[in-house]
């Protein structure tokens, strides 16, 4: 049986596929509209980034048996659409190092851990699907759907 199946499906088939559109939709936005929401009661575009971006350096500090970096700690009171995307970008770059890292018996022996790995693709995923409203309300085509559009879609 291969090793490190797990790791290997985890990444491939679901954390760079959801960092990648994360990523672009951050991209997409125009920095006008990181303050925009659905409705009043909703986070703003910008919170919904940041949001996934403290989860994933929580998560992958798991992952990692380590503190959170002290980039974690400046998320919060990020606005502007530069700082908000770096922000994002360099959390999933973390969380890149921690899969790489893994050692999945160690991980499935621990239900911490377990959690961090699964939370990592499935809440991102969910971010996700509430961000895709925010693109199209905005008159933008979300990368998961512009991806398989071809270049005279998108």
């Amino acid at each position: 049986m291969a090793q490190n199946n797990l790791k290997t499906t985890v990444t491939q088939r679901y954390f760079n596929g959801v960092r990648r559109n994360l990523e672009a939709a951050a991209d997409a936005m125009p920095a006008t509209k990181f303050g925009f929401k659905l409705s009043d009661a909703q986070m703003s575009f910008a919170e919904w980034l940041n949001h996934s971006t403290e989860r994933n350096y929580s998560d992958c500090a798991t992952l990692k048996a380590e503190a959170a970096p002290d980039a974690a700690k400046k998320v919060a009171g990020l606005k502007d659409k530069a700082e908000v995307s770096q922000a994002l970008k360099d959390s999933f770059t973390y969380c890149a190092a921690a899969l790489d890292g893994i050692d999945e018996q160690k991980v499935l022996a621990s239900p911490q851990m377990t959690y961090s790995l699964l939370h990592i693709v499935v809440h991102n995923n969910e971010i996700y699907g509430n961000i895709v409203g925010y693109l199209r309300s905005n008159g933008i085509v979300p990368p998961s759907t512009a991806s398989r559009m071809g270049p005279k879609g998108k």
